[in-house]
């Protein structure tokens, strides 16, 4: 297979909250407008980000990352998407140089060129400052330039721009980006735990990117050509021959997915293993209500049952068919916001406890504060391979169900004590933890999660 190539930019920032996201999405929206294929990825174990990328752009939104999808599916997945789009975009995760596997170093790898968002509302020539020092480095750092962010009037940007030591690094100013509601300023894609709303849970969220979208196109960067990108070009090598398929572990089982607004994170390439490994896949929403379908397996993913509790505990139908499908001794797996619904009840942020649906002994109690972020890995009994991925919740479960097993920080398995182990309980035939893995990178370990053997 040839290799392939198309402009290609990462988006990238000194840090969280600058703006990356929004920039992103609108420089995708203005694309797709303008009917060019537009791919867009994202750095990271983020669930949310990809919900607004994919509707700006059109199409699937997959995960980029050095130490959770690893380097070759980067590789493939790059290649595979510049033999067809006209522009692929990276939204990077935190800041350019954080973590031993960052962002930076993600862009040296595959050659990506870097755009940096940066938040200018409270400065003037330091972003030239700022600027230099991002570009600079690291010496070999692929670079594009820099967009300021949330800037005041022309004066303002004037003052930006006069500050850059290499006039070719400015690609524009965008203004704060939002509105008013009850007298407050709102954000233009707005935030609450665990990170953005998602796209499909506001009705007006098409017009919110396309208000992103027209401020950009006021920009050099969103005034570029087609032809102007090809400065941007990057090639894409062909990923080795002989890559092997994954074992056919889950073929002839069925394994039903809840996927609605409260069951809602999930990484799409998990449901293609999940096909790829031979599983017949049925989705389902008990938010709606609807039936659990005829199974073998079930996986409840991520999401927000704090804020559906009523509904879930609502529909009792759905729990006796949970309790007849765990009394069969067939498998569950729940993962964050999928265990939570599990529970006996729910203690929410405003302190009322909410009965939920009874499967695994045990209450959960919502903070304002976040209890726990970063990697996390899970090795099974007799597994070479362990599963890496991510824990990231604003809760915390109290419940006398055995926890035999532990996802690890990684650098922490065999030490005497663990920081941030997450239990992984044991009840029955489910399986239960805030632990939330990207299934590829152990598929025989996922395989028995799911009851295969």
């Amino acid at each position: 297979m040839a290799s392939a190539s198309c402009p290609a930019l990462v988006i990238a920032a000194p840090g969280s909250g600058q703006g990356k996201t929004t920039a992103t999405a609108a420089l995708a929206r203005l694309h797709a407008r303008g009917g060019r294929r537009v791919r867009v990825f994202k750095c990271g174990p983020d669930h949310l980000d990809p919900h607004w990328h994919e509707l700006a752009s059109g199409a699937p939104v997959h995960t980029l990352d050095l130490w959770l999808t690893g380097e070759r599916d980067c590789r493939e997945r790059l290649h595979a998407a510049a033999r067809q789009a006209d522009l692929i975009l990276v939204e990077g995760v935190m800041g350019l140089f954080d973590g031993e596997n960052s962002v930076a170093e993600l862009a040296r790898r595959l050659g990506l060129p870097v755009l940096v968002v940066i938040d200018a509302s409270a400065m003037g020539g330091t972003l030239g400052a700022l600027t230099h020092g991002l570009r600079s480095y690291w010496s070999d750092l692929p670079w594009a330039g820099v967009l300021a962010n949330r800037v005041a009037g022309e004066r303002h940007a004037d003052l930006l721009r006069a500050g850059l030591r290499d006039p070719g690094d400015w690609l524009g100013a965008l203004p704060a980006l939002g509105g008013f509601e009850a007298g407050r300023p709102t954000a233009l894609l707005p935030e609450r735990h665990l990170g953005l709303v998602a796209a499909h849970e506001l009705p007006d969220a098409l017009a919110r990117l396309d208000a992103a979208a027209d401020a950009l196109a006021t920009t050099p960067l969103g005034r570029m050509a087609p032809a102007d990108w090809e400065r941007w070009r990057v090639s894409f090598d062909a990923p080795p021959a002989g890559g092997a398929a994954p074992a056919p572990l889950l073929a002839g089982r069925t394994v039903a997915v809840a996927r609605d607004a409260a069951f809602c994170l999930v990484y799409p390439a998990n449901l293609e293993l999940l096909e790829q490994l031979g599983a017949r896949v049925a989705c389902f929403s008990p938010l709606r209500g609807e039936a659990l379908p005829d199974c073998d397996a079930l996986w409840l993913p991520g999401g927000y049952p704090e804020l559906h509790a009523p509904a879930l505990a609502a529909h009792t139908g759905l729990q006796a068919q949970l309790r007849a499908h765990v009394a069969a001794g067939r498998p569950v797996w729940a993962e964050g916001g999928g265990m939570l619904a599990l529970l006996e009840s729910l203690i929410l942020a405003d302190g009322t406890r909410q009965p939920m649906w009874g499967l695994l002994p045990g209450q959960g109690t919502m903070h304002r504060r976040l209890q726990a972020l970063g990697p996390r890995v899970l090795r099974l009994p007799g597994m070479d391979e362990a599963l890496r991925g991510h824990s990231f919740h604003y809760s915390s479960v109290d419940s006398s169900a055995h926890a035999p097993r532990q996802a690890l920080r990684p650098g922490t398995e065999g030490a005497a004590e663990a920081p941030g182990a997450e239990a992984v309980y044991r009840h029955g035939s489910i399986c239960a933890s805030y632990f939330q893995p990207w299934f590829a990178s152990a598929p025989r370990a996922l395989a028995r999660l799911l009851g295969s053997h």
